[in-house]
């Protein structure tokens, strides 16, 4: 069995859901999941799970997103993007008027946080509905508005009516909706062409793999070079040991103190930490808090030993 993430960049026509089914029947392993979804049309970066990574699911959606997008201005439709049903169109006079200047200041007005509302077109639930069947059954129902944050937002090309943009952004930050704001913003409307996720979290698309790559790596038998563990993705978080007085709390899952640990020196309240044992075993992301470490997230090394 694979224990760990994989960068996986996901083609136009797949759902992510179906990426995950390929890469079951590949690599031949039931345990994986993914980290969150991208609409079929988009491609990019999905980081996927794999056996004992998979208790990296949660943990990953937090992470902020890189995207590059393209925006239509002068349409607006249902689904936000230039697959759904048009709901307005621009006529050439208001298209002619738009300038450059008022387009950049619609775009960068949404740089840092801002109530989004999420689209009938997504997977989020009311009352245990998920939102686009309501919407394919022709309903529309409130949806209250989520903080959401644009940390970087500029714009790379701008050949109007068309937009393109980068945006990294927050955990639950529909780029399809923010194209629509802007162009309710601008007055014009506006739809997203297409996106691309460049990034998620350490996860960059210039190292993602396609399910092609994947395939070949499977018959080559190299699938487990490209498996990232899952202590690599929290290299922020401090490397701590254990000693072998605290071995046992520490295969359990309990909490560590200070005197276990054979590095604390200089260890602050709230700092996440990647504890280890003696034989260098990877066990978990621990959190320090008033002279004691508690576990957030357990790995066992057994769980990560073996490979498919």
């Amino acid at each position: 069995m694979y224990n760990g993430i994989m960068n996986v960049y996901k083609e136009a026509g797949y759902t992510s859901h179906d990426v995950v089914a390929r890469l079951r029947g590949i690599c031949k392993q039931k345990k994986i999941g993914h980290t969150g979804t991208l609409d079929p049309d988009a491609v990019g970066v999905l980081p996927v799970c794999f056996g004992s990574g998979t208790k990296l699911c949660d943990m990953l959606t937090d992470w902020d997103k890189e995207y590059i997008a393209t925006l239509r201005l002068g349409v607006s439709t249902d689904t936000q993007d230039l697959s759904g049903r048009v709901l307005f169109k621009a006529d050439k006079a208001q298209l002619a008027a738009l300038t450059k200047e008022r387009v950049e200041e619609s775009v960068l007005h949404f740089l840092g946080g801002y109530e989004q509302i999420p689209p009938m077109y997504s997977a989020l639930k009311v009352n245990g509905k998920k939102l686009y069947e309501l919407a394919r059954a022709g309903k529309e129902v409130e949806r209250r508005p989520r903080s959401v944050t644009i940390s970087e937002l500029e714009i790379l090309e701008m050949a109007l009516p068309e937009v393109r943009f980068r945006a990294v952004c927050s955990k639950g930050t529909y780029i399809r909706t923010l194209c629509h704001d802007i162009g309710e913003r601008i007055g014009c409307g506006g739809a997203m062409a297409s996106l691309t996720r460049s990034r998620v979290g350490i996860f960059g698309i210039g190292d993602a793999l396609r399910l092609q790559e994947i395939e070949k790596l499977r018959d080559e038998n190299n699938i487990a070079d490209v498996i990232i563990p899952p202590d690599a993705v929290f290299k922020e978080c401090r490397a701590v040991t254990v000693t072998p007085a605290g071995r046992r709390l520490l295969e359990n899952g309990n909490r560590i103190f200070a005197d276990m640990l054979t590095d604390a020196q200089g260890l602050r309240d709230q700092d996440m930490l990647r504890m280890y044992d003696e034989t260098g075993g990877f066990y978990g992301i621990y959190r320090y808090e008033a002279g004691v470490a508690k576990p957030v997230k357990m790995f066992l090394p057994k769980e990560q030993g073996g490979t498919g």
